[in-house]
């Protein structure tokens, strides 16, 4: 099936996201780099004549045995520190993140460009000494072949490869850390938050205007778009579905979002009127929306909130016992809900190039994240006093800061719901104290 022209950007950025988070894509351009350069050096020796150059003669070996030798001990010495030293730390990083936060959390670890560069560098420099090797020529006085500039460059590689170990080492004992981690997700759930919802999405007409001027259309029966295969629903690039029903005119209704799983032949999206869906169109709509078999943060916001989910919960599990780790999870958790509150309503519409509105999406509402959020460490924490205080605490400073009335409806949800669990489970009466201190800051902010 050919894709559409505007249906590319969004496969691109999909692309690119599996591009970034693979753990061999850096290694390999920097292994092209190494074989690009080692040409170059090659080159540059057949064209310049080192010997003549006596300020450099101290720094350049001089004969075809040295220079084997250099690069020899340089290229084993590489390839050894590659397959031991980084795959061994790189392992066990990855093992103990698995057990320890959750295997969702090793796309964080795998995506670290300093962990792909430290391989990269080993493995281009091991490549680089091996075709320098290759073209050392062994012989009687004027007929060998001595690189002196390559080995000069080879060994410069060899002591910027020892400081990219010592860096990767460090590197590794931070980013194993859980505040490190859990800071990563925070950083790139409010980027991806940025991305979904600029800042003046909240200025955006609100939808119920737009409901009221076209709802009619949707009295009718719809046509019916079918999803293509089976698999997580990654991406939808909106832009090219507004595009396409302004050439059809026709108004879409996304039944599925990001992150929903999806079996063949099940409605994907509606269309009004449904006598305008024919087979070109159907096509054409299918190819706007991107499938894969796992979740990812492209523009699945609650996925990236169940990152910082599935720590707090496996932090609060008993064989783990980190309250410390929740209340952090926590603390970031609150901080991306009161962003997502500030932008205040998004509007769920998309419109085409001359402001109709085309595409009715359903965005992440502040409601359904604080749900997704707060409600399964929400059942973790109701028998663990310090992290149901600081969630109730959360919730206080949350309904502070929410300029919208619905908002603070949910966060006082929340807080019922804490209260009552934890009123069940708690066995000190200070501590029962102490969350109802906090549950009367959330009603009463003031």
């Amino acid at each position: 099936m050919r894709l559409p022209l505007e249906a590319l950007p969004v496969r691109l950025s999909t692309l690119w996201d599996r591009l970034r988070t693979s753990y061999w894509f850096v290694p390999t351009l920097m292994l092209v780099a190494a074989a690009l350069a080692a040409w170059l050096a090659i080159y540059a020796d057949t064209r310049v004549d080192l010997r003549r150059m006596s300020g450099l003669a101290w720094a350049l070996v001089a004969s075809s045995e040295g220079a084997t030798a250099v690069m020899s001990t340089v290229a084993g010495s590489m390839v050894t520190i590659a397959g031991v030293m980084v795959f061994s730390i790189t392992l066990v990083a990855l093992s103990l993140a698995s057990n320890q936060f959750g295997p969702r959390m090793l796309r964080n670890f795998i995506r670290d460009r300093v962990n792909q560069s430290a391989l990269g560098a080993f493995l281009a420099t091991f490549l680089y000494c091996l075709l320098v090797l290759s073209a050392i020529r062994h012989g009687p006085e004027g007929t060998e072949f001595v690189p002196r500039l390559a080995v000069g460059v080879g060994v410069l590689l060899a002591v910027a490869s020892v400081a990219t170990l010592i860096a990767y080492i460090h590197h590794v004992a931070v980013t194993i850390q859980a505040d490190t981690l859990i800071q990563v997700i925070h950083a790139d759930l409010c980027a991806l938050m940025d991305a979904l919802y600029p800042p003046a999405a909240g200025a955006a007409t609100a939808d119920g205007a737009v409901d009221t001027a076209i709802r009619h259309r949707f009295d009718a029966s719809p046509g019916r778009v079918a999803a293509p295969c089976d698999g997580y629903l990654q991406a939808v690039d909106h832009g090219a579905l507004a595009s396409a029903a302004a050439d059809a005119d026709v108004v879409l209704r996304l039944d599925r979002a990001a992150g929903h799983h999806v079996l063949p032949g099940s409605v994907l999206m509606s269309v009004w009127p449904g006598t305008r869906l024919d087979g070109p169109l159907e096509a054409r709509l299918q190819a706007c929306v991107v499938f894969g078999h796992q979740r990812t943060a492209t523009q699945d916001l609650e996925f990236a909130l169940d990152q910082l989910v599935e720590i707090a919960a496996r932090a609060l599990s008993p064989g783990i016992n980190d309250p410390f780790t929740a209340i952090t999870c926590i603390d970031r958790l609150s901080s991306a809900l009161a962003r997502l509150a500030a932008r205040g309503r998004v509007e769920g519409w998309h419109r085409d190039e001359a402001g109709v509105p085309r595409v009715l999406a359903h965005p992440l509402r502040f409601d359904a994240a604080l749900d997704a959020a707060f409600n399964p460490i929400r059942q973790y924490a109701c028998s663990n006093a310090p992290v149901a205080i600081r969630l109730m605490e959360a919730l206080a400073e949350l309904a502070a800061v929410c300029p919208e009335p619905d908002d603070r409806a949910a966060l006082a949800r929340h807080g019922d719901k804490l209260l009552r669990n934890a009123t069940a489970r708690f066995d000190d009466p200070a501590d029962l104290a102490d969350l109802r201190e906090r549950y009367r800051h959330l009603h009463h902010p003031d």
